[in-house]
């Protein structure tokens, strides 16, 4: 699927995935929501699959990073300079701070993890309302989002990060 270039296609794509996330979600009778995850060893190389043991975590983990896209802009926008992730993580080591991630909600409830996801969607949506979409997906166009656009980073912390959460449960379905 081709990425979002304005600020119409973003929206659309993430609320688009958002949705399909909540009926793939809501397909899934009560015990099975909140069951551990049955993959197998060998299902894919990539942490995540090893980290993640149930839909909860899946959920938490698309909150954190909700959370750190809306601490990034919030700040950068009223001129407190900081880098997407934070210290001491940067994009080879991202992975500890998911990890970090997981271990702080180990008690958060399934149903306090949806809440806070849904709350947080909001909050990324009213967000990205506010800019244009030169603003959203013009290289250069705020010197603190990088060689990247603002657009990607939305597009990163949705669409694409409600894909992941769907492959992950869509597994889990098939395990049931």
């Amino acid at each position: 699927m081709p990425r979002p270039t304005t600020k119409q296609e973003l929206i659309a794509k993430s609320v688009e995935r958002f949705h399909c996330l909540w009926s793939l979600i809501d397909s899934i009778d009560d015990k099975n929501q909140n069951a551990n995850f049955n993959f197998s060893e060998n299902i894919g190389k990539e942490a995540h699959w090893k980290r993640d043991k149930n839909i909860r975590d899946v959920l938490t983990h698309l909150f954190e990073w909700h959370q750190l896209l809306l601490i990034w802009v919030n700040d950068n926008q009223s001129g407190k300079e900081r880098p997407f992730l934070p210290a001491p993580y940067n994009w080879k080591t991202y992975g500890d701070m998911n990890s970090k991630f997981w271990e702080k909600h180990q008690h958060t409830s399934f149903d306090s993890s949806k809440e806070m996801l849904k709350e947080s969607h909001d909050k990324v949506a009213s967000l990205v309302g506010n800019f244009s979409d030169k603003d959203l997906f013009l290289k250069g166009r705020m010197s603190w989002v990088g060689s990247s656009t603002l657009g990607q980073y939305f597009t990163s912390v949705t669409a694409s990060h409600y894909d992941w959460a769907i492959k992950k449960i869509k597994m889990h379905i098939k395990t049931l």
